[in-house]
């Protein structure tokens, strides 16, 4: 039996595969992969499925529930004719050159092509691979829930992203501290199945290059380019600093789109960045609640705060200076990319006062926008006041009505100073006298901001909620949240317990504000 897709394998037919075999934890050179074969888990079960992204790889809906899909995207059976394999990439981790790294977790399977477009297929979670290090290749349910939810719904925001196929559970144990302080427990095991138009990272150039292994870095390079970049043209110096350029837009568009929605990634090592400019690799991610620029959900990132929502920005272009690092060998020349870099600032303070005007409803731009975005930011600062929901009530404001506004979005209402009272009313007076200027109608205004400011969002609580269902066996709630998610700027009444403020019980416990790398 197989399934009515287009199997390609681009990727490994034209670059260098390891020549070493087996799963055993090596250093790995002159290739840009190692032929693995994933672990048969116990007893696999399928848990969920993005029936509209099988639809669009070309899945029959009569396959998604075959013994034949169950066993390939849960690692029990290598499909016909297809040849699985690991990633090698490198990188730096937290500000700090790490070395080889690798898919430690990560197994592709092949290639699909459906729709004219090309799609990697990736299982997280499927066995030892020679990247994992001291790891098990494997991954719980828990950050497969996570990652599974948040693919999904990161892609109906309209954020680019990399999607999830499925959720398998495997029957199998698996051994994970989950705070790194020594109280290690054993939860149920899990397989997510991602899928996206490519895996390759910024560390899959930063291995070759730091290797000085020029051959193969023009060979990786060339690949992407031909395959993702056509447009580029015929390869050359130029075709590669073109292919950065193209690299640092993607790369910035999505981090304006993170920025939006209030997503904050959580670990931005050059080896979590995409080519493409999706968001990849949901580890200790999390949405801001209260509007923080300081936020960061990951533990092991809490002295430093390297990967605050605020620091995302800037650490973005600290990774793309590493990129432009990386493909200096087939440019040799600095100032190209020096050029492109220094536009990704001027870019930036554009594109973020171009979004910050959508949420706000302003179509026209005018010089005193920046001055009225930075008072909301400061102000939304100075007391605990949730994102989602102030920027989506300000959808509904009409004027006069701003209390409302502030009492549905502040953490504590009754808190409120007079002082601080007398200050939003001015910003609101300011607001007010701002959209008189517009000239779109109330409707149509309050419209498009709710194309651009998201009712629902995976709140971390949500998520949480799900994975508790989920380990006890009940996985509706996994289902509910799916569905919900699928149409985040919609009202949804039926979801409306769902619009709410993190609850007071979330806003310290593991899993809800508190998350670490593992998985």
């Amino acid at each position: 039996m197989s399934f009515s897709i287009k199997i390609k394998n681009t990727f490994t037919n034209i670059l260098p595969a390891d020549k070493d075999l087996g799963p055993h934890r090596r250093q790995v050179l002159q290739a840009a992969y190692s032929w693995v074969t994933p672990k048969v888990p116990t007893n696999p079960q399928l848990i969920h499925i993005s029936k509209g992204l099988a639809e669009t790889l070309g899945f029959n809906p009569k396959e998604l529930n075959s013994k034949l899909f169950l066993e390939v995207f849960s690692g029990s059976k290598v499909y016909l004719n297809t040849k699985p394999y690991a990633m090698a990439y490198a990188g730096h981790q937290f500000g700090h050159w790490a070395g080889q790294l690798g898919d430690g977790r990560a197994i592709n399977l092949f290639e699909i092509e459906s729709q004219n477009k090309i799609w990697a297929i990736q299982l997280k979670g499927a066995g030892a691979t020679p990247y994992s290090r001291q790891g098990d290749g494997l991954a719980v349910l828990r950050s497969s829930v996570r990652e599974y939810l948040c693919s999904e719904a990161m892609f109906h925001l309209g954020v680019p992203t990399t999607r999830a196929l499925s959720l398998i559970t495997t029957g199998d144990q698996v051994l994970r501290d989950v705070m790194y302080n020594g109280n290690a427990a054993y939860e149920k095991g899990a397989i997510v199945c991602r899928v996206a138009p490519t895996f390759i990272r910024f560390g899959n150039f930063e291995l070759f290059a730091a290797r000085q292994d020029i051959a193969n870095l023009k060979k990786i390079a060339d690949y992407t380019i031909r395959q993702f970049f056509p447009e580029l043209g015929e390869l050359s110096k130029s075709t590669y600093i073109n292919f950065f350029k193209s690299v640092v837009q993607k790369t910035l568009d999505m981090i304006i789109h993170w920025q939006r929605v209030g997503f904050v990634h959580g670990v931005m090592n050059t080896d979590n960045m995409s080519v493409l400019g999706l968001t990849i690799d949901y580890g200790p991610y999390g949405w801001l609640e209260g509007f923080d620029y300081d936020w960061t959900p990951n533990t092991t990132d809490a002295e430093n705060r390297r990967y605050r929502y605020g620091n995302q920005p800037n650490i973005a272009l600290w990774n793309l200076l590493q990129l432009a690092n990386a493909l200096y060998p087939l440019v040799e020349a600095t100032e190209p990319f020096e050029d492109i870099l220094n536009q990704y600032k001027i870019d930036f303070e554009v594109k973020y006062i171009q979004m910050m005007r959508s949420k706000l409803g302003l179509a026209i731009d005018l010089d005193d926008d920046q001055l009225l975005i930075s008072r909301l930011e400061k102000l939304l600062l100075e007391q605990e006041t949730d994102m989602t929901i102030f920027f989506r009530e300000l959808t509904n404001y009409e004027g006069h009505t701003f209390e409302d506004v502030l009492c549905k979005a502040s953490y504590k209402p009754e808190d409120l100073s007079d002082k601080l009272r007398i200050k939003w009313q001015q910003w609101f007076k300011d607001y007010d006298d701002r959209l008189k200027k517009e000239s779109l109608k109330t409707e149509d205004r309050q419209q498009h901001m709710k194309q651009v400011n998201p009712k629902y969002v995976l709140r971390n609580y949500m998520a949480q909620l799900a994975i508790d269902e989920a380990e006890k066996g009940d996985y509706s709630l996994i289902d509910e949240l799916f569905q919900l998610l699928r149409q985040p700027y919609a009202e949804q009444p039926q979801f409306e317990k769902w619009y709410a403020k993190r609850p007071e019980w979330a806003r310290h416990k593991v899993g809800c504000s508190m998350l670490s790398c593992s998985s």
